[in-house]
């Protein structure tokens, strides 16, 4: 706890915090503010942790889309919290991870979604074909609170530290004018979260390996790869088993056996689908992307088209670095819905009737046009990459 509360830490965990950006919390205390009162508020910090008596407020729980229709909460911890939870983060996280194997790419430095892509692709083409395509329901919601506390005790004993982190997991939830408090899991969102998840997971990895069984995993996100059907079933099995008895669930919808080299559907691994010996985007991934430019190109939109373009193009460059492995149809198909988008934009602001899609309009706002604007363009950037590889 010395370390957690030592000046040096926290000022380092609120540059971090101040980098990440993000939202106030349910004290209306914004990152703007804190830095105004940056050094007052560092040290009261201080002084709460080194006196034990620092408390979490509520957590301030959104929903994000996540698809058509669809949402997935998030938390929204006090930027005070935050700053607290990346001290401890940063003082623990290296005594846990000494300890996790190479089969787990999830938050750790140094190793990231690309890597455990890579070493699945070289699995299957080493004869691993058979794949457990297993799916944790409601991961980060489910962990049981007490076995996971018990997990950090066994390499941590410090117990004002331990009792700060049974603060964290006991927060309460605020959502409109409801509050109360989870009775298992961590908040999505929390900067513990993903240290804390990969802490639980750590023993199923090392379960998994001692009986033979080769993994790659994410978080929660995780695949056994298997040379025949029978050893998929049997490592199925085993998985069930030990989720069953720490208290976690497959899904039984979306935890399936696939033969990776003839079934279509393939198996989803971190945004990607791999069928047939080929990446593609995951239908759910391509979704999220297209909600994503809807929110950015309404057609009642203010801004000068440039402008517009420069917001559209950090979030298409950054997608297309993750998924410029995909097929190169995929990326046509995106540029041009996001011309679509733009167009409608312009033909609204023109006072014409329709969706941007006629002969017309691609006359009057070619392709070139919208490259003149400086939209990028993932198409062509898939090219580009293409040749220099």
């Amino acid at each position: 706890m010395d370390k957690v509360a030592s000046p040096r830490t926290l000022a380092a965990a609120w540059k971090r915090v101040a980098a990440n950006k993000g939202a106030a919390g349910v004290d209306g205390i914004s990152l703007t503010r804190f830095q105004a009162r940056a050094s007052y508020y560092l040290a009261e910090v201080e002084r709460e942790l080194r006196a034990g008596s620092y408390q979490p407020l509520p957590v301030r729980r959104v929903h994000i889309p996540k698809g058509p229709g669809k949402t997935r909460p998030l938390g929204i911890s006090a930027v005070k919290d935050r700053i607290v939870q990346t001290a401890i983060t940063m003082v623990v996280e290296p005594i846990f991870e000494r300890e996790f194997l190479p089969s787990n790419y999830g938050f750790r430095p140094g190793r990231g979604c690309k890597d455990a892509l890579r070493e699945v692709e070289r699995w299957l083409k080493q004869g691993y074909t058979w794949i457990v395509d297993a799916d944790i329901e409601g991961y980060c919601d489910s962990l049981p609170k007490t076995p996971l506390l018990a997990r950090v005790a066994e390499k941590i004993s410090d117990g004002t530290l331990l009792d700060l982190l049974q603060r964290f997991l006991d927060q309460d939830v605020l959502e409109g004018m409801q509050q109360w408090t989870p009775v298992a899991g961590v908040p999505q969102g929390s900067v513990l979260s993903p240290v804390l998840s990969n802490l639980y997971l750590h023993p199923f990895d090392r379960h998994m390996a001692q009986a033979g069984y080769t993994s790659v995993r994410s978080c929660d996100d995780f695949v056994i790869l298997c040379r025949t059907q029978a050893e998929a079933e049997a490592a199925l099995a085993l998985v069930h088993a030990w989720m069953t008895q720490h208290g976690l669930r497959l899904h039984p919808e979306k935890t399936r056996i696939v033969e990776a080299r003839t079934d279509d559907k393939g198996f989803d691994f971190l945004g990607y689908r791999c069928a047939k010996g080929r990446r593609y985007v995951r239908p759910k991934s391509l979704q999220a992307l297209r909600e994503k430019i809807r929110q950015k190109t309404g057609r009642t939109r203010s801004g000068s088209l440039r402008q517009i373009t420069a917001d559209l193009n950090p979030m298409l460059r950054g997608w297309f670095g993750y998924f410029k492995h995909a097929r190169s149809s995929t990326f046509q198909a995106i540029d041009g819905f996001v011309r679509r988008r733009l167009r409608a934009i312009l033909r609204r602001r023109h006072k014409r009737a329709g969706s941007g899609r006629t002969l017309k309009d691609h006359q009057r706002w070619p392709n070139a046009f919208f490259a003149a604007q400086g939209l990028f363009t993932l198409h062509e950037a898939y090219v580009q990459a293409s040749q220099s590889r």
